[in-house]
């Protein structure tokens, strides 16, 4: 587990990720090396000691309160996923098909392969790793972004595995990973273009966001059928 970079840090830690890191002004010079600071020795460090600091006054006494409420009073959160964005659209993979993230790197053009949603072939951590345009097949326009303003956002290729297979996603942000109720996945909005409304199972919403929930069988049938 480690702790995000704007959330409150444990008294006499240092929180260079707000002052230089990825939070702050990007002038560490590890970020050259880790890309991104919670890749970075430090930052694990930090997260472990925040870790293994005291319990505050009334911890145990709130935990004993929200486990004293009936089941049905408290959200259930019964999936996970993990949330990245293609061109404007906020997406989420179940995260039992994540295998990692990894740093945006060059894709090497396959002979007689060109021109579709497989771009080539990536080296993943000395693993050599179909790579998918995703927002391809979801017809998903990679140059269509709302500008962010308020933190930095940083492409990554999501490596996720289906049936034993490994593939390569770039995307253009990562959120995270989010825990939610399948019971508050909503239906799909009738806006959605139809490429992408035919890969959506639901849309869940996280405080703005407005995530759509990729019907995984499918993507993963559509990912083997492209290295065919």
């Amino acid at each position: 587990m480690t702790i995000a970079p704007d959330q409150p840090h444990a008294p006499g830690l240092d929180d260079c990720w707000n002052r230089i890191g990825v939070a702050g002004d990007l002038s560490c010079p590890k970020l050259e090396q880790h890309v991104h600071c919670r890749n970075c020795d430090v930052y694990e460090g930090a997260a472990r000691h925040s870790m293994q600091r005291p319990v505050g006054p009334g911890y145990r006494e709130d935990w004993a309160a929200l486990l004293r409420q009936p089941q049905a009073a408290r959200a259930r959160h019964d999936s996970s996923g993990l949330v990245f964005r293609l061109g404007r659209e906020w997406l989420l993979l179940p995260a039992r098909m994540v295998s990692a993230v990894a740093p945006l790197a060059a894709s090497h053009s396959l002979p007689h392969r060109s021109g579709g949603a497989l771009t080539g072939i990536v080296n993943v951590g000395g693993t050599l790793t179909p790579s998918i345009a995703l927002a391809s097949l979801l017809g998903i326009d990679d140059n269509d972004a709302t500008v962010q303003r308020v933190r930095h956002v940083f492409a990554r290729l999501l490596v996720i595995v289906w049936e034993e297979q490994r593939f390569a996603l770039p995307v253009a942000d990562l959120h995270g990973i989010l825990r939610y109720g399948a019971a508050s996945v909503g239906a799909p909005a009738a806006t959605l273009n139809r490429g992408l409304q035919r890969y959506i199972t639901g849309v869940l919403t996280h405080g703005e966001m407005r995530i759509g929930v990729l019907d995984a069988p499918l993507i993963g049938h559509q990912l083997n059928r492209l290295l065919r």
